[in-house]
């Protein structure tokens, strides 16, 4: 058992502190937010992701886990220290790194023994040498004298799979300057051993590339075959069966290979935006990754004006699906088309989404008279000109066509995440609009 802080508890920093406490760690997680925390005290689970819950619950119940607003009493408590929290971009693009800055700083003013200092945020190449000297500069002037080390252990977390993907991950990227980091970092996650995960360890400079190198390729992937299947529409190909047979590529894979209206969440909006930027700032330009940033914007706005081209003179749209993709209420983002609808004047909107309905309230406002908020599919698609699916949500997979003509105004489908088959669905007699086909 080892003692462990995890500063935020944010999606990495939670998921995190709830993995570390199931491998039988005491495990305090620190926010800034005192209702967050009462929350989770209570077993309150912030963020919706499948499984988490029931972790929280054995994590407090076994008393291996609390939270806490008390920097003071976390940071005391941490032999290792995780810092996870946000660093959401910056107006130029760059990454905004002073909530990693400020965590520091604390940990500096309050640590009194050795601490391994780990940073799990997605942070700029560099960010673990600077923080080390930042340490000692801080601790210096403080007249301490306090052996520390700092490391970077980047996550490869799926939102939607993330419990899972911490406890199963493909592979753990240890970024270390010293022999004792590593040491202290492989007692950690020796709970892997008998399952022979890969542990790479490496500079923090090379894991920190790791991450931001990994989120930008899937980026890249799911761009390039969104243009593939834009292509597809105007020569008459069908971008289902290309990414189908590309797919069975042992080179290419069929991951990530499915077209629809471009990508978002919290990781790879701003993580190619902030490769890039360090591109920039080192004289080395990543044009591939600039590109895919500029088609992907090109793409939301795709999906958008295939329904206002449709409907000229607007009508009323049942739109399923709000987050940035399904098993999770996070729609940081979204290539959900719902603000680009509003923004045209043009349409009545009926909303609806299994988990995000909350977070779209808070993000477009309550109080937009050509939005219904719907509280189920049935009472979206009622009287609707047309369905707008944009999130690939299980729920959205078994539509009975047969009773959607009967309720709907027009029976029209655009499937922007490709659920359905066009033959599937005009044998309904439905219109069906879908991504490259």
């Amino acid at each position: 058992m080892q003692k462990i802080t995890v500063i935020g508890t944010g999606y990495v920093g939670l998921i995190a502190g709830l993995g570390f406490a199931k491998w039988g760690n005491e495990v305090v997680c620190l926010d800034v937010i005192p209702e967050k925390i009462q929350k989770l005290q209570q077993g309150i689970c912030p963020i919706y992701e499948p499984g988490a819950e029931v972790q929280l619950s054995d994590g407090l119940t076994s008393g291996r886990l609390r939270f806490t607003c008390d920097v003071k009493e976390a940071v005391e408590h941490g032999e290792l220290i995780f810092i996870a929290v946000g660093t959401p971009e910056a107006p130029d693009g760059s990454a905004d790194m002073k909530y990693v800055y400020s965590a520091v700083d604390e940990i500096a003013d309050y640590m009194q023994s050795y601490k391994l200092v780990v940073d799990k945020s997605t942070v700029p190449v560099g960010t673990a040498r600077a923080l080390k000297e930042r340490m000692a500069i801080r601790l210096a002037r403080l007249g301490k004298d306090i052996p520390f080390d700092v490391a970077s252990n980047p996550e490869f977390l799926r939102e939607g799979r993330a419990v899972g993907d911490f406890n199963n991950p493909d592979r753990i990227v240890l970024g270390v300057f010293s022999e004792e980091a590593e040491r202290r970092l492989r007692t950690l996650y020796k709970v892997f051993s008998r399952s022979n995960k890969p542990i790479v360890v490496t500079t923090p400079e090379t894991a920190e590339m790791i991450k931001y190198a990994s989120n930008a390729f899937l980026a890249t992937k799911i761009t390039f075959i969104n243009e593939i299947a834009n292509l597809c529409e105007q020569v008459g190909a069908n971008a289902l069966e290309v990414a189908a047979a590309m797919g069975k590529d042992g080179r290419i894979s069929p991951k990530f290979l499915h077209p629809g209206p471009g990508y978002g969440g919290s990781c790879f909006p701003k993580d190619t935006k902030a490769l890039a930027d360090t591109g920039v700032k080192y004289n080395a330009p990543l044009t591939v990754v600039e590109s895919v940033i500029a088609a992907n914007e090109r793409q939301k706005q795709r999906a958008a004006r295939k329904v206002m081209s449709r409907f000229p003179e607007g009508g009323t749209i049942a739109l399923l699906g709000l987050s940035f993709k399904p098993e999770t209420d996070d729609i940081r983002e979204s290539p959900a088309i719902a603000q680009a609808l509003m923004e045209s004047g043009r349409f009545d909107l009926r909303l609806y989404d299994p988990k995000a309905m909350e977070n779209t309230k808070a993000a477009l406002g309550e109080n937009h008279p050509e939005i219904v908020w719907c509280t189920s599919l049935a009472d979206a698609v009622r009287n609707a000109d047309a369905i707008v699916l944009a999130t690939e949500w299980g729920e959205f997979s078994t539509l009975d066509f047969v009773r959607l003509k009967a309720e709907m105004a027009q029976p029209i489908l655009f499937d922007l995440r490709n659920i359905y088959h066009k033959e599937e669905v005009t044998a309904f007699g439905f219109e069906h609009y879908g991504t490259g086909v």
